[in-house]
Parts: structure tokens; sequence; C-alpha cells
């Protein structure tokens, strides 16, 4: 699949990345080379291959996962201690989202 520049453009644009003409060629070279690398993996034949739901199964005591034990929740006051600007029990953050 060959990606247009106006596309990479776009899809920076929803990034809200401000990219130069250079970025831009790199990015259109890497993002073609990925659907191209995904378009081949489309092609591998997977019929009477099932379908894993866990990549650890039957790993037993090999398996690199904590034990999942509930434990009490950081309180609120705590979480909020080194908060550069905490305000009614929430961080406080500058708007990320607007345009120029």
């Amino acid at each position: 699949m060959k990606l247009t520049e106006k596309e990479v453009r776009h899809v920076a644009n929803l990034a809200n990345l401000n990219l130069t003409e250079e970025e831009v060629a790199k990015m259109l070279v890497d993002l073609d080379g990925i659907l191209e690398h995904m378009d081949r993996l489309k092609e591998i034949n997977t019929d009477g291959v099932a379908p894993m739901s866990q990549v650890l199964f039957d790993a037993g005591d090999t398996a690199s996962l904590r034990a999942d034990v509930p434990m009490p929740s950081l309180p609120n006051a705590d979480a909020l201690l080194n908060a550069p600007q905490p305000g009614q029990g929430y961080f406080k953050v500058p708007k990320v989202i607007e345009r120029s």
C-alpha cells in the first residue's frame, strides 16, 4: 500500500504534530514500510492454527506475572501529595488539545 504525502500530513495533524519536510518524507517511508509488512502478514495461511487466548498458557511456575492479589487503593490525598497543581481531589493539568 502506498501512502501519499497528504495522508501522512493528515495523520500528523490528527496527532497534533508539526512535521518538517524531512520528517514528512521519513514518515512516508517508515509508515509505508509498516503497512507493507502488515500486507505480507495477511498473506500467511493460518488455517488450522488455534487462536491463543493467553500467551503464557500452561506456563505454571515459570510465568513472569505476579499473582493478582487485591490490595487497598492509595488514598486520594496521598496520591495528590506531589501533584504540582492539585484541585478538588484531582490532578490539574494544562489543556493539551488546543489547535493553534
